[in-house]
């Protein structure tokens, strides 16, 4: 399948696949996006919560690691607040290392300081946990979604698969019963989709689901919350 990079219109880049007509983030902001779902909505509104307990240690299930935007201002937050971050990202078809290479995040995020994290964060081996900085963990897994196997390992899973246009099996009651599993009790998921059937779908695993503000370009968003 042709793949292009494309601009946002933040100014960051994106994976954009004509043939579908589908980006890897939002042709409105791939950064606006990942800060306003993944970071604000997940994992600020996790630490800021009666759901975190106060030891500074976070696990985070990333369902589609793709760009590794989302790893990368992860990484970032681990720094202004001091937490300990434990990152799992799965991705059946990891992006290519020369598409990597054009991708201009660490330029529009300013931190050409940690240019040397982003390397790490692709440049690392699949299957294995790395430690990237003593405060942030890396595990990338090449693996199908539907066979996750976590058992109440992960306080928040960012939900970032492609959407329920192109890819609807990724968006089923038999996904989210995964995800729930997978999450630790009080753990939330936070995605940018809001359809109504990605809304009931949750819920009929046991999520409690909210609609929230969406980023720009969306109206709305999702965070659902195990409540067990």
């Amino acid at each position: 399948m042709k793949r292009e990079i494309l601009i946002t219109s933040d100014g960051s880049t994106t994976i954009h696949l004509p043939e579908w007509n589908e980006q890897y983030h939002s042709k409105h902001g791939a950064i606006q996006e990942a800060n306003h779902v993944f970071i604000k909505h997940g994992l600020a509104y996790f630490i800021n919560s009666d759901f975190y307990i106060n030891s500074h240690q976070i696990s985070i299930l990333e369902i589609g690691f793709g760009t590794g935007l989302n790893a990368f201002i992860t990484f970032l937050e681990t720094i202004k607040h001091s937490l300990t971050v434990n990152y799992v990202g799965v991705e059946a078809y990891p992006v290519l290392a020369e598409e990597i290479k054009k991708l201009n995040y660490v330029d529009e995020l300013n931190a050409n300081h940690f240019q040397d994290i982003f390397d790490k964060i692709h440049d690392s081996s699949l299957e294995e946990k790395h430690q990237i900085k003593e405060y942030f963990s890396l595990t990338k897994r090449k693996q199908f979604f539907k066979d996750i196997k976590d058992l109440e390992q992960f306080d928040i899973v960012y939900f970032d698969a492609f959407g329920a246009r192109v890819q609807p099996e990724l968006w089923t009651e038999a996904i989210f019963e995964i995800m729930f599993k997978a999450l630790k009790s009080k753990g939330i998921l936070v995605t940018y989709s809001a359809k109504g059937s990605v809304r009931r779908a949750l819920q009929s695993v046991g999520f409690t689901v909210e609609r929230l503000p969406g980023p720009p370009g969306k109206r709305e968003m999702l965070r659902a919350i195990k409540n067990i």
